[in-house]
């Protein structure tokens, strides 16, 4: 499909009521069409994968052309560089997360951007490198968990971050690298627990909500 094709039916599937729904939830409603994920998803499998589309997508500034732009791009041929001029224009913690689950965690930059990224003061690209920590933790099967554990020092450093975008990624680190395996869960629960000492109300909530799941009785039998 053209750009000019795909841009129509994005506008065709655009949904005015939405997108007011997408503001109470602190998705950013600035060149947002109100279409659901499933739909972007839809499209993109007709799509299939297309970097150059991609680019003219994510160029186009549009809320749900950058989630598709996601859902099409060739990781193997992302770049470095790509990554931190897309991570620059995040607006929304729903383009950050989807982008970071459909395209930038499968890149073999992953690892190093969340690390890097989780130093910005800025609060979506702040946000993107613990999402990225989450979205490995899911997803990568073959990465030995010396690698995660390098993770934790950094979710305690940034667990005192106040801002709502921000902290709530640092729980979803910390909750999904330790529902990874038995031997990250007791790595992740001793991180919380640190945490959980932090005179910090972000900290507290962090390590608090931590706790509960990855020490519940749901997590501990699957791990098993």
């Amino acid at each position: 499909m053209s750009y000019d094709e795909v841009f129509e039916k994005l506008k065709s599937l655009s949904n005015p009521k939405n997108v007011a729904g997408m503001a109470r939830f602190g998705i950013n409603p600035k060149n947002t069409f109100g279409i659901a994920i499933p739909e972007l998803r839809s499209l993109a499998k007709k799509i299939g994968k297309d970097h150059r589309l991609a680019q003219k997508l994510w160029d186009s500034k549009i809320h749900e052309a950058r989630i598709l732009a996601g859902m099409i791009d060739d990781p193997n041929q992302v770049t470095g560089k790509q990554m931190d001029e897309w991570g620059k224009d995040f607006d929304s913690w729903d383009v950050c997360d989807q982008v970071c689950m459909n395209l930038f965690d499968k890149t073999p930059f992953a690892f190093q951007k969340a690390k890097d990224w989780t130093k910005s003061p800025k609060e979506f690209i702040k946000r993107s490198g613990f999402s990225m920590m989450a979205c490995l933790a899911w997803h990568d099967k073959k990465t030995k968990d010396s690698e995660f554990i390098k993770f934790f020092p950094i979710i305690k450093r940034e667990s005192k971050d106040e801002r709502n975008f921000v902290k709530k990624s640092v729980n979803w680190a910390l909750r999904q690298i330790g529902k990874k395996n038995k031997n990250l869960n007791k790595f992740a629960i001793k991180t919380a627990e640190e945490i959980q000492k932090i005179n910090s109300k972000s900290a507290k909530w962090i390590a608090n909500d931590a706790i509960k799941e990855l020490q519940s009785q749901t997590i501990q039998k699957r791990l098993r």
